[in-house]
């Protein structure tokens, strides 16, 4: 809901963000990150998250690897996506607004 309320951590560009998310019955500050490609309106992926104890942030060159897995994921059709999920290569997750 955050992110499609527009509020972001970071924007990478290319369609690559970085939201954090707090620890259970913490903060943010000290929670982790996940690293999530995301188009307004269209589908999101979270493809990397990672405490922020054990790591400050990505690097560029994660940036643009995650970049280029961007633009694969977002030019896949919704065929492809759903044989990826059969086949257990991605996990859909269902978020219930009620």
């Amino acid at each position: 809901m955050e992110i499609e309320a527009g509020h972001i951590d970071t924007d990478y560009g290319g369609s690559v963000i970085k939201q954090r998310l707090a620890r259970a019955n913490q903060g943010k500050s000290g929670g982790y990150r996940c690293v999530i490609l995301y188009r307004i309106q269209n589908k999101m992926f979270m493809v990397y998250g990672f405490a922020k104890k054990d790591r400050d942030n990505i690097d560029e060159d994660e940036v643009e690897a995650f970049k280029e897995l961007a633009d694969e994921m977002f030019n896949l059709t919704d065929e492809s996506i759903d044989k990826l999920i059969k086949s257990k290569a991605l996990i859909e997750v269902h978020y219930d607004k009620s």
